[in-house]
């Protein structure tokens, strides 16, 4: 058996220290043994690295399972039976040699202690795992496809130092995928610096990024570090990277290729220890095609693409967000409030064009609104409720026109306004005259109730058409499962009626 590691000899007496060392050095390992005070004191030390440890006689059996005790990582041989129960039951007592340096036995032993450190570095990996999937469940919420999709990712290249470009709109969380990836990685000890590289000028970007020496130009009183120095060690994200000037496109890709630059107004040269993470929103391909970004840049940066999931798409990680948000503001405004069902549903579809950040924000302001108090559909600005501010009877019409009307360019008023309009087929039904097309007499109608009377009929048909199904009945509709449920409970409707 060929082998290597460091192991460490506890035995007083050198006539047997000395052959156990001759066997272990030609298995491969290096020893560390010598005096029983000075193996000890290596043994006790913070940078001690033993992968096993032959105990033998310490002339104090307390001070073996002292040692046991306090190093639970280490595996131990002893040379001598141990006579204690407390020893022998030890998870990292391995077994004994009884006075007797048999090779096979030593060998055997040893790969006990192989086993043993085996399942110590398995136990380890995964409670870091565990770890890191904590983190990432608190830093991104939700549970959908999508963003399990972006955590795994996250997971993946963390350990490694591969540069990583983070595309996405605007608003859906780029820097905390940036963020979780420093905090998950070997570098979260040092710095993570952010830059906007659209938010500066890019004449002061290069000073910005590089650093300067005083005199450089005009105004530069005092040297100055730049943020790959703030960065050393640590990690270095370029948010807006779509928005950097071509000039400085061709300095940055300098220093990622050689992985050196320096100060403005200095020709030292300064190491770039930096793990480089990049953000857009622009569609770089397309840019590259334009013109307006170096292909040799972005190939130098996407060496790890992971895309951030507009809200849209996971309409289901809503109510688990709005949870979170809550929390969040709630501390820090020292109230609470609660969303009705209603409420929920309702902002779950809409379209959230700001993502995330505009729904971070709408939770914000209903706090200020409605502290510690239930806030229901009605109490959301009209912009979220689907409504325009004037909440004008024409515009509902228009609205549930939309969803019944028996086709895409009639109106209402004009299958109202004719007697002989066709109507809408249905779920077998050949005539749904009555309902669509109702006289208008001197005294008037209340279209309001009229539209619900129809809503009401044609999800009846729908549920009965699809067996009680919702979600198929949601189709025959053309509505969303979620609008479909809520209209079911405003109107008290069942799905098995």
């Amino acid at each position: 058996m060929q082998s290597s590691g460091n192991l460490l000899i506890l035995e007083k007496d050198q006539t047997i220290r000395a052959p156990l060392e001759t066997i272990l050095s030609f298995l491969g390992y290096s020893c560390q043994s010598g005096e029983l005070s000075d193996c000890l004191s290596y043994f006790a030390s913070d940078d001690q690295d033993a992968d096993a440890v032959f105990t033998g006689d310490l002339g104090d059996q307390a001070k073996a399972v002292e040692l046991l005790k306090s190093h639970p990582d280490t595996p131990f041989i002893f040379l001598n039976d141990p006579k204690d129960d407390a020893v022998e039951s030890a998870p990292n007592y391995m077994g004994q040699l009884n006075g007797a340096l048999v090779y096979d036995d030593i060998v055997s032993l040893l790969h006990f202690c192989q086993s043993f450190d085996t399942m110590r570095h398995l136990r380890s990996r995964r409670a870091a795992r565990a770890q890191g999937e904590n983190y990432l469940m608190r830093s991104l919420r939700g549970r959908g496809r999508a963003i399990s999709k972006v955590r795994e990712l996250i997971e993946q290249v963390a350990p490694t130092d591969a540069t990583v470009l983070v595309l996405g709109e605007s608003g859906t969380g780029k820097e905390v995928v940036a963020r979780s990836i420093h905090e998950l990685s070997k570098r979260r000890a040092k710095a993570f610096v952010p830059v906007n590289c659209g938010a500066i000028p890019g004449e002061l970007l290069e000073s910005e990024l590089f650093g300067h020496e005083k005199g450089a130009f005009t105004g530069a009183f005092t040297a100055h570090e730049g943020r790959f120095e703030l960065a050393q060690g640590g990690t270095l994200f370029l948010d807006e990277i779509g928005d950097m000037p071509l000039a400085m496109q061709v300095k940055l890709l300098r220093v990622l290729q050689e992985r050196q630059f320096s100060r403005v107004g200095s020709n030292k040269l300064i190491n770039a220890d930096v793990r480089i993470i990049a953000a857009t929103h622009q569609d770089l391909e397309k840019m590259v095609d334009e013109g307006t970004f170096r292909q040799d840049l972005y190939y130098r940066l996407n060496v790890f693409p992971i895309n951030t999931p507009p809200l849209r798409e996971r309409e289901d990680d809503i109510p688990l967000l709005l949870q979170s948000l809550v929390q969040k503001y709630g501390a820090q405004e020292h109230c609470s409030i609660k969303f009705t069902q209603s409420a929920v549903e309702t902002l779950m579809q809409n379209p959230w064009k700001g993502n995330v950040r505009e729904l971070s924000n709408l939770v914000e302001r209903l706090l200020i609104l409605h502290p510690n108090e239930i806030v229901d559909k009605d109490d959301l600005p009209p912009a979220y409720r689907g409504e325009t501010e004037d909440n004008s009877q024409a515009d509902e019409r228009e609205a549930l026109l939309d969803a019944f009307s028996p086709g895409a360019d009639e109106d209402l008023s004009d299958i109202i306004a004719s007697k002989n309009a066709p109507a809408p087929v249905l779920a077998g039904e050949a005539d749904m005259a009555g309902a669509f097309a109702p006289q208008i007499g001197p005294e008037g109608v209340n279209l309001k109730d009229m539209v619900s009377e129809i809503e009401i009929k044609m999800i009846r048909q729908a549920l009965s058409q699809s067996g009680g199904v919702v979600a198929k009945a949601s189709e025959i509709l053309g509505l969303r499962r979620t609008t479909l449920v809520e209209k079911m409970k405003k109107y008290g409707i069942s799905a098995s009626e």
